[in-house]
C-alpha cells in the first residue's frame, strides 16, 4: 500500500529583467523538501505547475511505500 502527499508551494514574481528569478530563488527550498521526504523513504512522483496573474504555483506529488 502507498502513501501519497502533496506538498504546495507559491512563489510571486517581482519586477526583473531576468526571466528565471522564481526558478532561482525557489530550487533550494524545493531540493531540501525533496531531500527530506527522500530521507523519509518517499519518493517524488509527480509535479505540477500553474501561473496566475503575479505567481507560480507548484505542486509536488511524493508516495511512500507503507509495508
Amino acid at each position: 500500500m502507498k502513501k501519497y502527499k502533496v506538498e504546495a508551494r507559491t512563489y510571486y514574481s517581482k519586477v526583473s529583467f531576468d526571466n528565471y528569478h522564481i526558478i532561482k530563488s525557489s530550487t533550494e527550498e524545493i531540493q531540501a523538501m525533496i531531500d527530506d521526504y527522500v530521507l523519509q523513504g518517499g519518493q517524488l512522483c509527480s509535479t505540477d505547475t500553474a501561473s496566475f496573474g503575479m505567481a507560480q504555483y507548484n505542486c509536488l506529488y511524493f508516495e511512500k511505500d507503507m509495508a
